[in-house]
């Protein structure tokens, strides 16, 4: 069972704006799997990609697009460090698109998300 977060509207999200938006924090990604297919870290997937597996520092994450979203997904028992790399990529996707992450309270801004959320300490400051 996994945990998920979804932005929307998320449309124009690349893989190169997402990998630079957190590489120039600090904050590595890397590919691992392109729509099922092993992928080397530096491949670049085509635009119309459905399912990316992505290494952060933590552990694997995986984004899932559809027409206007991008969900990020992670394991449900997911430790601490893994949980904070889910909300970072989450807080990415948000900021590079502008779109709004879903959560139970409502929508929110990725600036409000961000204030809400644990990030990894290399996001921290």
């Amino acid at each position: 069972m996994g945990m998920d977060k979804t932005v929307r509207p998320c449309t124009g999200l690349t893989w190169p704006a997402l990998r630079d938006f957190l590489g120039q924090r600090q904050y590595p990604l890397q590919l691992r799997m392109i729509d099922g297919e092993l992928a080397f870290p530096d491949e670049m997937p085509p635009e119309s990609w459905h399912e990316l597996r992505v290494s952060t520092p933590q552990g694997m994450l995986t984004l899932r697009r559809t027409e206007d979203a991008v969900t990020v997904v992670t394991w449900g028992n997911a430790d601490t460090g893994l949980r904070q790399a889910w909300h970072a990529l989450t807080w990415a996707c948000a900021e590079v698109s502008g779109g709004q992450v879903e959560t139970e309270q409502g929508p929110l801004s990725a600036a409000a998300f961000r204030q809400q959320v644990e990030l990894p300490p290399a996001l921290t400051v």
